[in-house]
């Protein structure tokens, strides 16, 4: 599925006067959130959806503000709080009470911000049944930084988000790319199409400051990790040099019995590098939770 065919399956709604685009697929209270990561979009799951659709009565994925086909104000102050509020404004208006997650890379912040507050809120508003968290930069200290993404960091991300361009962006997110999983010429352009719907670059420099919020709240979200009943999994592709293999070993040192799948050869994106392989690692995740039957 392209981008202009994920696109025109979605529909948008109003979250604090910005148009935010989302695919809604099936039905019921109960639903699989998926939740994307920097700079791409919801369509980063276009591989696994037909699969996930027959598993999954209902599948919700919406590209949050800066991002993908929703609005990309370019002075916004972004924030991942504000990114969880986003995912509980449309859960509650679709009436969705009940999910299990999948997310990556600076969605797995907004994941772990969601099982905070399920944690302080003990068992009322939304119910979060599982979480698998693909690579992302769940812990500070191991999050490595692309060259790119320093440069948006700096004074001078303006100007670089000014002059990026398709080779320059296909540059920089190859790097973080298995070695034989690379993507192809016609991937980037896709990637690139997302970037740049809404006049997106514009956004960059302030969507970065990610890594400081991340950094601020990192006792709040790494004990969400350690103190939630919910069951977790982490999918990793260790050839990532964002949050590879360095970070598996951290989540291993400080998430209480982790429960970890590693993807030989595997980079960044592996919902997009290894669909297959990351399918039969959720599943059998799913598989074997209680209450699994009640998943088609």
């Amino acid at each position: 599925m392209t981008p202009a065919q994920w696109r025109a399956a979605g529909r948008r709604f109003d979250f604090r006067q910005h148009a935010i685009f989302y695919r809604d697929e099936g039905g019921g209270s109960r639903a699989l959130l998926l939740i994307h990561g920097f700079p791409t979009a919801s369509w980063d799951y276009a591989r696994l959806w037909p699969e996930l659709s027959r598993r999954f009565t209902r599948l919700v994925a919406p590209d949050m503000l800066g991002f993908g086909f929703s609005d990309k104000p370019a002075q916004h102050a972004y924030s991942l709080m504000e990114q969880a509020d986003l995912h509980e404004a449309l859960l509650a208006q679709l009436g969705v009470h009940r999910v299990d997650i999948l997310a990556h890379d600076y969605g797995v912040s907004v994941a772990q911000e969601l099982l905070a507050r399920q944690l302080e809120r003990d068992g009322a508003g939304l119910r979060i049944d599982s979480v698998a968290l693909l690579n992302g930069g769940l812990f500070p200290e191991t999050h490595r930084m692309t060259f790119t993404q320093r440069l948006l960091r700096s004074p001078l991300g303006p100007l670089l988000a000014g002059r990026m361009n398709q080779e320059r962006f296909g540059r920089s997110l190859s790097v973080v790319f298995g070695p034989l999983t690379k993507p192809k010429p016609d991937e980037i352009r896709q990637f690139w199409e997302l970037v740049t719907y809404n006049d997106g670059p514009r956004a960059m420099p302030r969507l970065i400051g990610y890594v400081d919020e991340r950094r601020r709240q990192r006792e709040r979200w790494v004990g969400a990790l350690q103190n939630t009943r919910v069951p977790l999994r982490l999918i990793n592709g260790p050839e990532d040099p964002v949050s590879g293999a360095h970070m598996v070993a951290r989540y291993r040192a400080l998430v209480p019995n982790p429960d970890v799948v590693t993807l030989d050869g595997v980079g960044h994106y592996p919902q997009t590098e290894a669909p297959k392989a990351v399918l039969g690692a959720y599943f059998a995740f799913l598989d074997r939770l209680p209450g699994s039957a009640a998943r088609l």
